[in-house]
């Protein structure tokens, strides 16, 4: 994985805290899983020993994964976005031209993306829609369930 991704400084903090927890926590903790299990006797008939090494495996792929994104994970700064057009951390406030609903998301990179907190991955079908966009503009978006249509009605940092 060599894209780079781009996030907010609080997210960032949260995954090299999630890196090292997993580092200094889970990693022991499944090492100790995988010792308890192999004192229970014969490793070929021992479903928990082989459970506990590929729980551990699971986890030295998430453990790489992390730091494979944290060394490619750049800083977005809020302060200074370009709100002429539609980018990444720009809240921009949209209205469905079939239904007249109004909404306002924030574009933000796959990792901070939660629909129920209004922000959507900027690498989702309406995120790449609405990039580049700007005021006035209509967006259309190929969706799942057929063509949607959004005006662009303002966008802010």
């Amino acid at each position: 994985m060599s894209d780079i991704i781009y996030v907010s400084r609080e997210t960032l903090e949260q995954m090299k805290a999630e890196l090292q927890r997993m580092k200094t926590i889970d990693r022991p903790a499944a090492s100790k899983a995988i010792a308890e299990a192999r004192e229970k006797g014969d490793l070929k008939e021992n479903a928990e020993y082989d459970a506990a090494k590929e729980a551990q495996g699971l986890l030295e792929a998430r453990i790489k994964r992390y730091e494979s994104e944290l060394a490619t994970a750049r800083i977005l700064d809020a302060s200074n976005i370009d709100t002429s057009k539609v980018s990444i951390l720009t809240h921009v406030t949209i209205t469905n031209l079939a239904t007249k609903k109004s909404m306002t998301y924030q574009i933000v990179s796959e990792k901070e993306a939660d629909l129920k907190l209004g922000k959507i991955s900027i690498t989702s079908p309406i995120g790449k829609g609405l990039m580049g966009k700007k005021p006035g503009e209509i967006a259309e978006i190929q969706a799942p369930n057929g063509l949607l249509k959004f005006q662009i009605d303002k966008i802010t940092a």
